[in-house]
């Protein structure tokens, strides 16, 4: 067993459950289950219903996701559907280096 089993914590950003929103969601919850499995929480901020949570973490798109653990937070614009971009994004894998 890890001792040191960093949980990720984050936060994705929607406006209603549109097509993007939707997409977005389902994308991270399989990024999270394929590289991150019992390692992280997903919290769905709907700004249709809480729009001043917009401001804290300055979301000026949606759909958003920010990592907000472990840190440095990033965030990433759109449905979340180049899977590449995400995990280098969340630096859940490292850029390959073109050659």
């Amino acid at each position: 067993m890890e001792e040191n089993k960093e949980i990720w914590e984050l936060r994705l950003y929607i406006a209603g459950k549109t097509t993007k929103s939707v997409t977005a969601l389902n994308n991270l919850k399989r990024y999270c289950e394929e590289h991150l499995k019992d390692k992280y929480v997903i919290e769905v901020i709907d700004l249709l219903e809480h729009p001043q949570l917009a401001e804290g973490d300055q979301i000026l798109a949606i759909p958003t996701l920010v990592k907000k653990v472990p840190e440095p937070i990033r965030k990433i614009i759109g449905d979340l559907s180049n899977e590449e971009k995400v995990l280098v994004g969340l630096n859940i894998r490292p850029a390959k280096k073109m050659e």
